[in-house]
């Protein structure tokens, strides 16, 4: 079986390819995303959590196998409060998640600079979240407008991430 982390990829490359998609299958999420952690340039399939100042399920999934996916997590954009922060991150590299991207924020950027997983979020606050055990897990969510399902693959490199319903062919 080929896994998204054996191919090469450019998300450059992805984008001449498909540039001219209309259909909506290849997205491009807008330029906000910085990078966090140790890897720069990761893939994977898709699993998403919808939450907002809530990291509940985000320290669930990451304590859980990761399996080479990648983590998407709608945060609502909130600039208030980390959804991740160094612990989770390290349980993400642990349990063997390609990636994590936020709409939102995280926190101890010095521990999560030293993981070996990609880290992608709008900004870094100090702020911890709330616990209430609130959200969605697998299901439809709007990273800065564009639409993010599981089961989706995401490519993300220096030059940027995109998103498409099937992975790269070997």
């Amino acid at each position: 079986m080929t896994t998204a982390s054996s191919l090469k990829f450019a998300t450059c490359d992805l984008c001449d390819t498909h540039k001219n998609d209309s259909s909506g299958a290849f997205r491009v999420l807008p330029p906000v995303f910085r990078d966090f952690g140790v890897v720069r340039k990761f893939s994977g399939p898709v699993t998403t959590i919808k939450c907002f100042e809530d990291n509940s399920l985000v320290k669930a999934a990451v304590d859980s196998p990761g399996e080479g996916r990648v983590l998407v997590v709608d945060g609502g954009g909130s600039l208030r409060r980390a959804l991740l922060g160094g612990n989770l991150g390290i349980a993400a590299e642990k349990n063997g998640w390609a990636g994590v991207v936020i709409d939102g924020c995280v926190r101890d950027t010095a521990e999560i600079a030293t993981c070996k997983v990609g880290i992608r979020a709008l900004a870094a606050v100090p702020l911890p979240c709330i616990k209430r055990d609130e959200g969605q897990r697998d299901v439809g969510v709007q990273l800065q407008g564009v639409w993010v399902r599981p089961g989706d693959w995401l490519y993300a490199d220096e030059d940027g991430i995109v998103v498409m319903p099937v992975p790269l062919a070997a």
